[in-house]
């Protein structure tokens, strides 16, 4: 099973890594086509509802993470959590966008994410987020975003494997 690396850069910053068994295109490809990232996007036993989903340079993003009251098993009291935000660059390899939480309005996080190639067909994903403060990044890490990612990226890595089939 891959593992993510999450490490913090600076104040303002973190920088995650995780290595897919596909090609760099398939791996952006479930970022940037609705259908594959209502898959993979959110905790198991959530829903992923889609308002606006314009994965172009130009274009935006809007869409509610809908978690169940603890149908995964993992003690969740359920919610949702509303995401919006601008594609600023969508070319291949790479990825920037912008993203505000409902919860946090106003507090801007800019990512930047790279898919490299690496030997067999494999993709490295390296994103970086950076925060709109030292405190909202402190805040982020302490929330166990990592955690969350980490389930995302499970979740993706079956959607791949299901694409390959």
């Amino acid at each position: 099973m891959a593992e993510t690396t999450h490490e913090r850069v600076g104040e303002q910053s973190v920088v995650h890594r995780r290595e897919f068994d596909a090609r760099p295109e398939q791996v952006q490809r479930a970022h940037t086509t609705a259908e594959l990232f209502a898959q993979w996007m959110g905790p198991r036993g959530s829903r992923l509802r889609i308002d606006r989903f314009e994965a172009h340079t130009g274009g935006r993003f809007d869409y509610t993470v809908e978690a169940g009251g603890g149908e995964a098993g993992d003690g969740e009291a359920g919610g949702e959590w509303r995401f919006w935000g601008s594609y600023h660059e969508v070319v291949a390899g790479r990825i920037v966008h912008t993203w505000e939480l409902q919860q946090e309005p106003g507090r801007p996080t800019l990512e930047v994410l790279e898919f490299r190639e690496l030997p067999g067909g494999r993709c490295a994903l390296g994103i970086t987020s950076t925060y709109a403060s030292k405190a909202a990044c402190d805040a982020m890490v302490e929330s166990g975003i990592d955690g969350g990612m980490d389930e995302d990226f499970e979740r993706l890595d079956e959607a791949l494997a299901q694409l390959a089939r």
